[in-house]
């Protein structure tokens, strides 16, 4: 586990390192936000499955769409999101109550 999330760490910031990269070049970057956006929005459902991947692909394609916006580094906030401030309680660390009747 901490193995494959190391792995999405670094996706993520390579991820949004070339979301940004594309804003930093003058008219041509504009054009290539058109290219990236729906590319970034199948990587994050891919990083991510289920309903908050999809969520979150929306997000970074309406995100990498608008204007002024690639310097959000939403795949590095879903990281963050999933492991560090939504904690979710391991089914090997919850105890299950059984009632054995006779």
């Amino acid at each position: 586990m901490k193995v494959e999330k190391n792995k999405l760490l670094v996706k993520s910031l390579v991820y949004d390192a070339i979301g940004m990269a594309s804003g930093a070049i003058p008219v041509v970057g504009f054009f290539l936000d058109f290219l990236w956006a729906p590319y970034a929005a199948k990587k994050m459902l891919d990083m991510y499955p289920g309903k908050k991947g999809k969520l979150a692909s929306i997000i970074v394609f309406v995100e990498e769409i608008l204007p002024f916006t690639d310097v959000v580094p939403t795949f590095t906030l879903m990281w963050l999101y999933t492991f560090v401030w939504k904690k979710e309680q391991s089914p090997e660390g919850e105890i299950i109550e059984v009632e054995i009747v006779q």
